[in-house]
């Protein structure tokens, strides 16, 4: 079935916002990925692209054995079977991330069933129109920088300080789901300033 326009170009700002996303989580995506026009999107995938296509696999920068899994179901409503079957298949495939890029919300066996597959496989969901915009281009966004464990451990130690005395953020929050941090982890966010040319502050993330 050959999409409508709209639909094309839905499927290619949503495609656009993830390699975005994944180069600025630190993953290997090269620009012209991130530039690709509707034109060039129709000329890889054709008009009648399914959605299953447009699955892909990335691996970090500085870290080839470290790699996340896109996918698209091709379903409109996703359930517990198909969170199964996708579970099962990538995790055989050796990954440990993976995104899922759903049409419609998530039933709810479907979320119970990911907690299932949690400790070896962390699995994200994103709804196609939360990927319409990219949250982290706004003018009003700051520059986050998630740090590693050891640069978290570097901070705690330098100001002697615990974790849970940093400012929070939720693991929910859209910046936090852009950046895919887990409860734990620390964020560094670099705001201008008049004064200071740069304000940094950090948050935890719970």
């Amino acid at each position: 079935m050959t999409l409508s326009e709209d639909e094309i170009n839905t499927l290619s700002r949503i495609r656009r916002t993830i390699m975005k996303m994944l180069k600025d989580r630190g993953y290997l995506v090269a620009d012209f990925e991130i530039n690709m026009t509707k034109e060039e999107f129709i000329s890889k995938f054709g008009e009648n692209v399914k959605r299953e296509d447009l699955a892909f696999a990335k691996a970090k920068t500085n870290d080839s054995s470290d790699q996340i899994h896109v996918f698209f179901p091709e379903e409109p409503k996703v359930g517990v079977t198909m969170i199964k079957n996708y579970a099962k298949r990538i995790i055989e495939e050796n990954f440990s991330r993976a995104i899922m890029v759903v049409q419609q919300k998530l039933t709810q066996a479907a979320v119970e069933s990911m907690d299932k597959f949690s400790r070896v496989l962390h699995l994200e969901v994103f709804k196609e129109y939360e990927l319409l915009v990219n949250v982290a281009e706004h003018v009003l966004v700051p520059d986050h920088q998630v740090l590693t464990a050891e640069e978290k451990k570097t901070l705690l130690d330098r100001y002697n300080v615990k974790e849970t005395q940093l400012p929070r953020v939720q693991v929910r929050d859209p910046i936090a789901r852009y950046y895919g941090m887990k409860r734990g982890q620390v964020v560094k966010i670099i705001r201008p300033s008049e004064t200071a040319g740069q304000y940094v502050t950090y948050r935890y993330c719970v």
